[in-house]
This record gives C-alpha cells, sequence and structure tokens, in this order.
C-alpha cells in the first residue's frame, strides 16, 4: 500500500492492538527497548496501513514554528556535542531546525535563555546536562516551561528533571556502580576520585555509584579532588594528585571522560604514566577516550541516539510517557590493566 498522510499513529497502534507509546518507539526510534513480537506487530500493521509518518506536520500544530530549542551546559565538551549532532540528526529527519543554546551550567542564564526561546515559539525546548542540586531558579524555571507547555509547546529533559516534566534519564548511579565493581575485580583497592562541583547531580551520581560499586568489591576510597566538570578541571586535579606522590592510590576513577582526559596529561607532565603507574578510568566514552594513549576505560553512553530520543519524545502526540532510564556499557581498555 502506498503511503497515506491520512493515517496516523493511532491507527497504528489499534490496528496492531498496542499502546500509542509502544507504536511510537517502534516507528521514531526511542532508546527504549520494545518486544520483539510487538515490534513485528507494529511494523506489520503499519505497512498493511501505508503509515507514513509526518513528523513535521505535528512541529507546525497548534501555530508553532518548525523549531527546536536545545539548551546545553558546554559545546565544546565532547558529551554535549554527540547529543547535539543526535539531536540534529533526528529534527532533520522532521524537518526541523535546532536553535542550540549554552547556558555554562549557570541558572540565571538557563532562565533568561528559556525566556528568549519562547518567544520564537518552538515546538519544543529540550534540556541537556546535569541538574543543580542547589538550583536558586528552579521555580521560576518550572513556571516559564510550564506556562510554554500549557500553549502547547512540549519539554524535555535529558539526565535529570526533578521538575516533574518529560525526562531522557541516563543510569549515572547504576552504571557508575558496575564500573566500580568492575575494576575491584581487576584488583584495584586504592581509588581517588575525581568529581565536579558538589552541587552538580551527574558527578555526585557517578562518584556515589562508583564508591558502592568498589567498596563491595573490596576496594576503598582514599581521597576525592574536586574542580570544574571540565578538561582544565581534570588536569587541575591531577596535578594535585601527582603532587600528593600517589603513593596509597591505584586508581584514579575521574567522573566524566574529559575530566580524566585532563588528569591524564596532568599525570604524563608530573613523571607519572597512566596504566603504568595508575590506572585510570572515566564515563561516557566521548570519542577522545579511544584515541588517548593509552586508551581509556569508561562507561559508555549512546550520546547521539540520547539526543535523537529527545527530540522523538518532544514530537509525540501525547506527553508523560517517560522512557526507561537509558543504560551505559562499561569498556575496560588499556588505561586499567589487571593489577
Amino acid at each position: 500500500m502506498e503511503p497515506s498522510s491520512s493515517v496516523t499513529l493511532h491507527d497504528v497502534a489499534a490496528e496492531a492492538g498496542v499502546s500509542l507509546a509502544t507504536a511510537s518507539r517502534v516507528l521514531n526510534g526511542s532508546v527504549r527497548k520494545v518486544a520483539e513480537s510487538y515490534r513485528e506487530r507494529v511494523m506489520a500493521a503499519a505497512q498493511r496501513l501505508g503509515y507514513a509518518p509526518n513528523l513535521s506536520a505535528q512541529a507546525m500544530a497548534k501555530g508553532r514554528a518548525n523549531i527546536v530549542g536545545l539548551l546545553v551546559g558546554d559545546i565544546a565538551d565532547p558529551y554535549f556535542s554527540a547529543i547535539t549532532a543526535g539531536a540534529m540528526a533526528a529534527a532533520e529527519e522532521a524537518g526541523l531546525v535546532v536553535t542550540v543554546a549554552v547556558t555554562g551550567r549557570d541558572a540565571d542564564r538557563e532562565l533568561t535563555t528559556v525566556r528568549a526561546l519562547k518567544g520564537q515559539r518552538p515546538r519544543a525546548i529540550l534540556l541537556a546536562g546535569s541538574r543543580l542540586a542547589d538550583a536558586t531558579r528552579d521555580d521560576e524555571l518550572s513556571a516559564e516551561l510550564e506556562n510554554f507547555r500549557a500553549g502547547g509547546g512540549r519539554v524535555v529533559f535529558v539526565s535529570q528533571s526533578g521538575l516533574g516534566f518529560d525526562t531522557v534519564r541516563i543510569g549515572n548511579e547504576e552504571a557508575a556502580t558496575e564500573l566500580g565493581a568492575r575494576l575491584a575485580e581487576l584488583g584495584y583497592r586504592r581509588v581517588a576520585i575525581i568529581a565536579g562541583p558538589h552541587r552538580l547531580i551527574t558527578s555526585t551520581d557517578r562518584a556515589r555509584g562508583f564508591t558502592r560499586g568498589f567498596r563491595r568489591g573490596g576496594g576503598d576510597v582514599v581521597t576525592t579532588v574536586r574542580g570544574d566538570f571540565t578538561r582544565d578541571g581534570g588536569f587541575a586535579a591531577g596535578e594535585k594528585l601527582a603532587a600528593s606522590g600517589l603513593s596509597d592510590v591505584d586508581l584514579i576513577f575521574a567522573t566524566s571522560d574529559i575530566m580524566a582526559v585532563g588528569a591524564m596529561s596532568a599525570l604524563r607532565r608530573a613523571g607519572v604514566i597512566p596504566g603504568e603507574h595508575v590506572g585510570v578510568a572515566g564515563f561516557d566514552d566521548i570519542s577522545t577516550a579511544r584515541d588517548v594513549t593509552p586508551p581509556l576505560t569508561t562507561v559508555a553512553i549512546p550520546l547521539e541516539e540520547i539526543g535523537r530520543s529527545a527530540v522523538t519524545q518532544a514530537l509525540l502526540d501525547e506527553p508523560g510517557d517517560s522512557p526507561a532510564p537509558v543504560t551505559g556499557t562499561v569498556l575496560v581498555r588499556e588505561s586499567t590493566p589487571p593489577r
């Protein structure tokens, strides 16, 4: 059957005997898993009915522009760059344009940017990046976003929400627990953790999860060094650890790959060879993690797929069905050889 613009996602769901959310996950590329039997039923129903997705038509509904506003903490960070790439790819397929704004993890700038984006009447606003535990503008931000949603816009968070909006949640703590346990199995016993500021929830979750898994495996946390959640922050933390001599540490875990890369550079400058004198691990599996020497042990997060999922979720007919947390995969590389 030729594709028909009159056939809706509701029709496909009814034909397949599944929920609207399940049909959407199958046809719109959600990162949430769908049972194979359901997937086959949905695909068969779509083929019988001649269903052709028309996300751009959805985007133009309610008089809104064909724009998706994406707020990221730092576009120079490969973590946000990968999410942005995925979001832009999904938006392009839907005939939409992504407007990217950088918040610098600053609550005032985030609030100001949301207000500015609302004036463009975008189809959706996506907010990617860790929430802050001591956020001073959350009530105002929630009010702005709720007003936007009440007017027909969609709001999707990436990482954490806590504000009552749809979220593509990343299982940071769970994956970090698995990483900690795995490195303990490799024989590591005393770790120094390099983390971002206390108020950065993503970093805190990862540090807490790693500590849990590492201790369960028989290891212990010797110290935690905090700094900016950036390459330079990792470099400064690496310098501090190298200056301490590292005599009682056999492993360094940084709560992001970009911090780990900075720390490795500082260690080498101080004459400490990563992977030989001390193990080093990170989190995210940014592209650089495979290219540094030695290649970095980390947790792989499907960042581009997360960006895609955020756009897809923003274009669904009905809000409120947030997918299950995105899980990470532990990748052990040469930076943490068995002890």
